[in-house]
């Protein structure tokens, strides 16, 4: 009932399409809710974020979300995110953009109190660290164990510490 009344619906359902094609399941919407509800709690977790409702305290007594994985209440999350096993991971930006994916051990945080902007299918990988005022482009891949703390622009795979494009555009560099 709350997935059907809530204001995020539409996000709701593209977290589930999204979800649903990287797990080979097909179902309709409130079958694939269901499923994710009762099997993964990192899943419940994107959930009782969406619905930003108090009922999720008393869904959480029963189906507990993913205690090593937290999402900023005040960050702007697009549809369709995806996780690879999120444990300790830690997103705070001020947005980020549809089809994301997000491994484990991954910090999205802020310096001084400056978050990052994070575009459209990006995916980052397990360790890597997502500091300050920094904005990143659309189609990034950031590599296992990234330190980036500067502006990445769109189409590029960074990796390392301080991170370093080594792709962009297709083009290796």
């Amino acid at each position: 009932m709350v997935y059907l009344l809530s204001k995020n619906k539409h996000i709701i359902d593209q977290d589930l399409m999204r979800w649903s094609e990287a797990k080979n399941i097909k179902k309709s919407n409130v079958q694939l809710l269901l499923h994710f509800l009762t099997h993964s709690s990192d899943f419940r977790t994107i959930f009782y974020f969406r619905i930003n409702n108090p009922i999720k305290y008393i869904l959480n007594i029963y189906c507990k979300k993913e205690t090593n994985f937290v999402i900023d209440i005040t960050t702007k999350l697009g549809g369709g995110i995806l996780t690879g096993h999120p444990y300790c991971t830690i997103l705070n930006a001020d947005s980020i953009g549809e089809n994301f994916y997000v491994n484990h051990l991954v910090t999205v945080g802020e310096v001084n109190g400056k978050r990052p902007t994070i575009g459209n299918n990006v995916s980052i990988y397990t360790g890597a660290i997502v500091i300050g005022d920094i904005a990143i482009g659309n189609n990034v891949n950031i590599g296992a164990g990234a330190v980036v703390v500067k502006n990445v622009p769109d189409n590029c795979t960074v990796v390392g510490n301080p991170a370093k494009i080594i792709k962009q555009n297709s083009n290796l560099i």
